[in-house]
């Protein structure tokens, strides 16, 4: 069983800010999140793509968004559990909470911030008899490293989106590989579809408009995907590895279950400090819902604020909680490890 202060459940960009705030605070932190890196929709979704909205920030893609936020949180030195759910939480006689993940692990914690976006990312698995038993081996969800990749390898890649296309682009140069999807069409970036397209016309890159329908299986490997092609025909893909990038799949879980005060799947906090219904368990980001909230990084950003002062609160009760400024603050710079720069409030 571990003890901590807090725990933050999701790693997403707000995720990873109410660390940040929670840290400036004294509070300690562990991340759990049910995808196996930081980042939540930024690192699944739109890694790559653009935003525009973060002050102070014209434009950075979610990738580097989520570096500048693990950085940022680097002095608070959170503990991250990842690639796991919370499938539990329980009030303990003391007033703590009890969480305990799908892998076993176990918290016993003051505070609860859920920061879970529109709930824990699932990839959406194909639904092919036999196929789930090559998971994790010649099967995956997500899109590999260039060095678990071999030279020459057949690979199949599954998806219409900007996850799929890239994956492909980039281990076309290594490996024999194959797009598939059922049309056509496709979702990405223009200058994505370009690229593949451009491939495609030199040899590089094959491409098959079709629907996976079945699997060939031999010594205990898998050895080709069985389609059902747009033309009508249904020729079989031999493959040594097989990438199923089709989009992820939120899913609410456990939270669910919880007996929090609920609002279309949304949690219903108070504004000024981002409590749920049960005294202790914040929500903060996507996950929550209040008369006016708007679904943006930004104001996920402002919730995680107010809800690591209303945390500290139960952290630390009868201890005052003050207003301090990272400019100016001789405490803050402490913990953050930096040098005053000024004495000007900022």
């Amino acid at each position: 069983m571990i003890e901590t202060d807090a725990v933050v459940i999701g790693a997403g960009p707000v995720g990873l800010f109410q660390v940040f705030e929670l840290g400036l605070l004294g509070i300690h932190s562990h991340v759990i999140d049910s995808l196996p890196v930081a980042g939540g929709q930024c690192i699944e979704l739109y890694a790559d793509k653009p935003i525009y909205d973060i002050p102070a920030t014209p434009v950075c893609t979610g990738r580097e968004l989520i570096e500048k936020l693990l950085k940022q949180i680097e002095p608070f030195k959170a503990n991250f559990h990842l690639g796991q759910q919370v499938d539990a939480l329980e009030r303990q006689a003391d007033g703590r909470l009890r969480i305990g993940t799908s892998t076993g692990t176990r918290l016993l914690t003051k505070a609860v911030l859920i920061a879970g976006g529109v709930g824990s990312f699932q990839p959406r698995r194909l639904k092919i008899d036999g196929i789930s038993s090559f998971e994790g081996s010649q099967l995956s969800y997500r899109a590999p490293a260039d060095d678990d990749v071999q030279r020459g390898q057949r690979v199949v890649v599954i998806g219409d989106d900007d996850a799929a296309l890239d994956c492909a682009l980039r281990l076309a140069p290594l490996a024999n590989v194959t797009l598939m999807h059922r049309r056509d069409e496709f979702k990405a970036a223009p200058e994505t579809i370009a690229r593949m397209r451009q491939l495609r016309a030199d040899g590089t890159l094959q491409f098959i408009a079709a629907q996976p329908h079945g699997i060939v299986q031999a010594g205990g490997r898998l050895t080709a995907l069985q389609v059902i092609a747009a033309d009508g025909s249904t020729p079989s893909l031999p493959l040594d590895r097989l990438i199923v990038l089709t989009g992820l799949s939120p899913k609410l879980g456990p939270i669910a279950d919880w007996g929090l005060a609920l609002e279309r799947k949304q949690l219903v906090v108070d504004t000024a400090q981002f409590q749920t219904s049960e005294p202790g368990i914040f929500a903060v980001g996507d996950v929550s819902t209040y008369p006016g909230k708007k679904k943006l990084i930004l104001c996920g950003f402002h919730e995680a604020a107010l809800a690591a002062f209303g945390a500290a609160a139960i952290v630390f009760p009868d201890k005052p909680i003050h207003l301090e400024y990272t400019t100016t603050s001789p405490r803050l710079h402490l913990a953050l490890g930096v040098a005053p720069r000024g004495s000007d409030v900022g």
